[in-house]
Formats: structure tokens, sequence, C-alpha cells
């Protein structure tokens, strides 16, 4: 084989190793994280108010269940998380995120203070459970709403 078919050889061979999803998919989580506040009862009088992007930070735990928090009262307020911190991810100014996270279940919390705060639920207790898969962004809107009436 000459040095040029040996090549030319070694980069095909390098090329058929990656896939066209090894550039084109991130496993992760991608989304907003929106403030609401005030009343947010449905009336014929008065539209819905589109929401505020908020910018925050967002924490991305290991799926953390209501017995692995140290909770605030019966609020969804939160003083400690018992399960692992993955990732910090800082939102832009219009509330838009996006993190890279290995397959997995994961749990979201913002922070007001000293407190974490996640109000969704699934029916096994886990706290805001999110499910990332592989080669796929998850999308998530966290809604911020410890001030809002319903």
């Amino acid at each position: 084989m000459t040095r040029i078919s040996a090549l030319l050889v070694l980069c095909l061979l390098v090329l058929a190793s990656f896939t066209p999803a090894a550039f084109c998919h991130r496993s992760g989580i991608s989304g907003h994280v929106y403030f609401v506040s005030g009343n947010q009862m449905p009336s014929p009088d008065r539209p819905a108010a589109a929401p505020q992007g908020l910018k925050t930070t967002l924490y991305v735990y290991e799926l953390t269940n209501m017995s692995q928090v140290g909770r605030d009262g019966v609020s969804a307020f939160y003083k400690s998380i018992s399960t692992k911190l993955v990732k910090t991810v800082e939102t832009n100014d219009d509330g838009s995120f996006k993190v890279k996270l290995k397959p997995g279940k994961y749990s979201l919390f913002v922070k007001k203070g000293d407190l974490f705060f996640s109000n969704i639920f699934d029916g096994e207790n886990n706290i805001y459970p999110v499910e990332v898969e592989k080669g796929k962004m998850t999308e998530e809107e966290f809604k911020v709403n410890y001030g809002a009436a319903y």
C-alpha cells in the first residue's frame, strides 16, 4: 500500500467512527425559568399575563425525594438537600438556559435567599423530576410561583 493510500484509509476509518448524532445531539435540559406572581385566576375581563423570564441560577440535583430534603414547614421551600448537586446553570436575562447532562433522572431547584424552591412532584414524591434521554434535550419550563395566587 502506498503512503497516500494508507493515509486515505486512515482518514476514512476516523470519519466512519463519528456518527451524525454525535455532532447534532447532546443530552441535557433546555428551557426557561419564569417568575409568576399576583392573581392568576382566569377571568374573562383580564387576559392572562405573559410569563416573565427570570435571571437566576438553576440547580440540578440527582433525583431527589421529599424524604431527602429538609423542608421549611409545609411550603415548597427547602433548607437542605441531601442528594448530590450535579450542575448549576445561570439563566439568561430572558430566563432561558441549556445544560448538558448524562442520561438519567434529575431534580430542579432555584433559590430564594438561603432556601431552595421547587413545587412540582410526581406520584412517588420526587421533587421536580426530569428525565434526560441519550441524545435528546429535554424541554422544561420552570415556574417560580411562590408569589402567585391561584
